[in-house]
């Protein structure tokens, strides 16, 4: 079986790591470049990078950061935010990203998922998608940063983006996004067994347990957080003996 993955976030805002609950209320996290250092050193498997407000602001990633981060670490790296065309794949993979994330861009042009993994590999190409559990249970997808629905359903797009090469479902849900309770097992459940590619996933880690159950409960293959490291709330070593404990299969 393959190891499950823990994934430290970068949710870059003007250049300095941010975090929010439910999209909203962001406070200041650190320099992302010292926190992908110290999450590199400290045996996270894989970092993530989003640049939160390039959809909204209409503008590119912040390359120069994307950079800095890829000098300081020594594992594989995930970088989105405005990127829009293969020219802004280029340049990132230029920069040091292993892989590029597409959100708002692949729902409105779905095709733009085909021309980079055609270009590059679905090994590139994670489709991150943000989405909410309504009040009548339907899970919509939400665009710029989570600010407008969509339209669209969670589970027809993620089969849809695998379906037309991406090689990993990065699903963060907005209803748990921040709020420490724990991930959308459930969702991620069924999202997992119904998808051959990996799923990661994204909003609720509040304690260790939270990680155990994704892996355990929403068959997710990769879990991934943001203010639980970056506030030292729980250290990746530690995460890792206590998912050993757990017969969760992890990298030491």
């Amino acid at each position: 079986m393959l190891a499950k993955r823990i994934i430290p976030c970068l949710d870059i805002k003007d250049g300095t790591t941010v975090k929010g609950t439910n999209f909203i209320n962001l406070r200041q996290a650190g320099d992302p470049v010292e926190l992908a250092r110290a999450y590199s050193e400290q045996g996270a498997d894989e970092l993530v990078f989003l640049d939160i407000t390039a959809s909204h602001e209409g503008r590119k990633t912040f390359t120069h950061v994307v950079e800095q981060v890829a000098q300081a670490i020594n594992i594989p790296f995930t970088v989105g935010g405005g990127i829009n065309e293969a020219a802004d794949v280029d340049r990132l993979l230029a920069a040091g990203a292993d892989k590029v994330s597409l959100n708002s861009a692949a729902l409105r042009r779905p095709e733009l998922i085909d021309q980079i993994t055609r270009a590059y590999g679905s090994q590139v190409c994670v489709v991150a998608i943000d989405a909410r559990q309504e009040e009548d249970g339907y899970w919509q997808c939400y665009v710029n940063g989570g600010r407008v629905p969509f339209g669209k359903g969670l589970f027809e797009w993620a089969r849809e983006a695998q379906d037309r090469g991406a090689g990993e479902i990065l699903f963060t849900s907005m209803n748990h996004d921040g709020v420490k309770a724990g991930f959308a097992n459930e969702a991620l459940r069924q999202l997992s067994d119904s998808l051959s590619i990996p799923v990661i996933a994204s909003g609720g880690a509040g304690t260790m347990q939270h990680f155990r159950d994704t892996f355990a409960l929403g068959h997710s293959s990769a879990a991934l957080a943001a203010s639980v490291f970056h506030f030292g709330e729980i250290g990746i070593p530690q995460l890792k003996q206590y998912l050993r404990q757990e017969n969760i299969n992890v990298r030491l």
